[in-house]
């Protein structure tokens, strides 16, 4: 029997974090489904599907993608029933901080009651222990140089949209 987990997120963009998350959680299971999720409180940048193609660019470019990683978006319903859905029974989750603690916990034990699905938390590289998607669209908004926290296919598509 094949261990399946989800990595999820707004992902609005990838960062190098995220990337760092998803390359550590397909050493960890046969099978990882990398999973664009609707946020209904947050407004995004860029639209789901253009997140989609980024991250399959992204992971393409770290050689992550293909066997044994999945991309995919989830806007109706639980995050747990798309969990359900693939047999996955486990949620990844990169943690950068106790705030990320104290936010994540109450979901993980919710999402645990409600389906049985368990919650992995990975520290992150400390390289990327500061880099949210808010602030990558902060700095590139302003003209900054997002390049050292994103992939490649990324600063060059933030760069096209705040030129």
């Amino acid at each position: 029997m094949s261990s399946v987990a989800v990595v999820p997120g707004s992902f609005d963009p990838i960062t190098l974090g995220h990337i760092d998350v998803i390359e550590r959680a397909t050493s960890l299971f046969d099978e990882v489904h990398v999973v664009v999720v609707h946020n209904p409180d947050k407004h995004a940048l860029i639209p789901i599907a253009h997140r989609v193609a980024l991250i399959e660019q992204s992971l393409a470019e770290r050689g992550l993608q293909g066997a044994g990683v999945v991309i995919n978006s989830w806007s109706v319903g639980l995050l747990v029933d798309y969990c359900t859905d693939v047999g996955a029974s486990a949620i990844v989750k990169g943690i950068r901080s106790q705030v990320d603690v104290a936010y994540e916990t109450p979901m993980a034990i919710v999402n645990r009651n409600l389906a049985g699905v368990e919650t992995i938390f990975l520290l992150p590289d400390p390289a990327h222990a500061h880099v949210s998607s808010s602030l990558v669209r902060q700095v590139s908004a302003l003209g900054g140089d997002v390049g050292p926290y994103v992939p490649a296919v990324v600063a060059e598509f933030l760069k096209h949209t705040t030129d």
